[in-house]
């Protein structure tokens, strides 16, 4: 959980806490375990280097939710606006040109919110 709240955020983690029912609750411990209790604490890859894996990942799949979730996420792990646009040129590059073009649109929203938004 202290992984979690470093990458996304204390307000993001209560969000998602909060709105846990009893039918996703297993899927919430799952994701804290598995994903942020396991492979994002692992110390081959700085927090950095995972957010711009994981989003040219996100990208290259299109789960367009998640990758809005990794930009905002990129205020705690230092990944760069110009890390996010060397990654999505590999993403048009391995995954296609329609993935990658989906992806800039989604983060440059991304960005622009949280220019809007400074404290997040």
């Amino acid at each position: 959980m202290a992984v979690r709240r470093q990458v996304l955020g204390d307000a993001h983690v209560d969000r998602a806490s909060a709105q846990a029912t009893e039918f996703d609750a297993d899927f919430q411990t799952f994701i804290t375990e598995g994903a942020w209790g396991s492979v994002w604490a692992r110390p081959h890859f700085s927090k950095r280097e995972r957010s711009i894996v994981t989003i040219a990942l996100l990208a290259a799949l299109g789960h367009d939710d998640e990758v809005a979730m990794h930009v905002r996420a990129t205020r705690n792990t230092g990944a760069t606006k110009e890390d996010i646009r060397e990654a999505l040129l590999h993403v048009a590059v391995y995954a296609g040109v329609p993935a990658a073009n989906r992806a800039f649109k989604i983060v440059k929203k991304a960005y622009a919110e949280m220019e809007q938004d400074p404290q997040g």
